[in-house]
């Protein structure tokens, strides 16, 4: 499922006021940070990952991971921040960053 070009360009208007609520650094993706992203997306629909890893080959490789992991899809990616998103089934209306969205 593709998120619609209109809806991409919301999301990243979205996305510009949210902080990372994950980070992914050297270890890459444990069992604990898959399980936190899984939790984040969940809860809030709309998410940023920091990825503390310098190399740039290393960063999309690990983007790709998540993506399969997760079934979340990339919105945006600058630096090393990446927008993700998954729509959740019964999305909480108090939690999710797409309340005032749609």
């Amino acid at each position: 499922m593709s998120v619609s070009a209109d809806n991409r360009k919301l999301y990243r208007a979205i996305g510009h006021k949210l902080k990372p609520c994950v980070t992914i650094a050297g270890n890459g993706l444990s069992e604990g940070v898959v399980d936190e992203l899984f939790r984040a997306l969940r809860d809030h629909e709309l998410i940023k990952v920091k990825l503390a890893i310098a190399e740039r080959d290393e960063r999309k490789a690990l983007i790709e991971n998540i993506t399969a992991e997760t079934g979340a899809e990339v919105i945006q990616e600058i630096g090393k921040v990446v927008l993700l998103f998954k729509k959740a089934g019964k999305p909480n209306p108090k939690l999710t960053n797409l309340r005032f969205a749609l």
